[in-house]
């Protein structure tokens, strides 16, 4: 199995390039701000819970997180490979992840971190709150909260990453497809 984990900071295009590498490699798809998009579109409790903490610009806590992912991945088991879009966000996330791929014999291939500088994401995010109707992405202040919280908890999964040669460090700023073109040429050495 194919199963890759692309992060990087909220704006830094992982949901688009997502969906370039779902087609490309024929991958299941687990992002969590999907889920929690779901279960807030849907008003059930746990969409209730998770859109606490993402409204004050925090991250929802591990557990909620890993359960959810479990519970997807159990309604996909015959998937050829996954992409986790914006997740782990943590290094106890990371090591859960692991462990629930290790049991059931699907580890990480690959990890690609999108790179782009603070000012090109707030940009990009305040841009894309003009049409999305997320509360989070319409006020500065609110991202800023959201990029700290990214370098403080996340950016520290890319050294557990690199630690098990793992990781591919890729340019997120560009064309689209240039950006895509990158992250395959990473995917394809780690696979090979």
């Amino acid at each position: 199995m194919l199963n890759i984990v692309l992060f990087g900071p909220p704006g830094a295009g992982k949901g688009t390039q997502s969906e370039k590498l779902i087609k490309h490699y024929n991958l299941l798809h687990i992002s969590t701000g999907d889920l929690f998009r779901k279960h807030l579109g849907e008003g059930t409790a746990l969409g209730q819970k998770a859109k606490s903490y993402m409204d004050e610009g925090k991250l929802v806590p591990d557990q909620l997180v890993v359960d959810m992912v479990d519970v997807k991945l159990q309604e996909n088991h015959d998937a050829s490979g996954i992409i986790f879009d914006g997740f782990p966000r943590t290094i106890p996330q990371a090591e859960a992840l692991d462990k629930l791929l290790e049991s059931k014999d699907m580890p990480i291939v690959a990890t690609i971190m999108l790179e782009v500088p603070d000012e090109e994401l707030i940009n990009r995010l305040l841009e894309r709150g003009k049409t999305s109707g997320r509360t989070d992405d319409q006020d500065r202040t609110k991202i800023e909260t959201r990029l700290n919280v990214y370098k403080d908890e996340t950016l520290p999964v890319a050294n557990y990453y690199k630690e098990q040669s793992k990781l591919a460090k890729v340019n997120g700023v560009g064309a689209i497809d240039d950006i895509f073109q990158r992250i395959a040429k990473e995917i394809d050495a780690k696979k090979a």
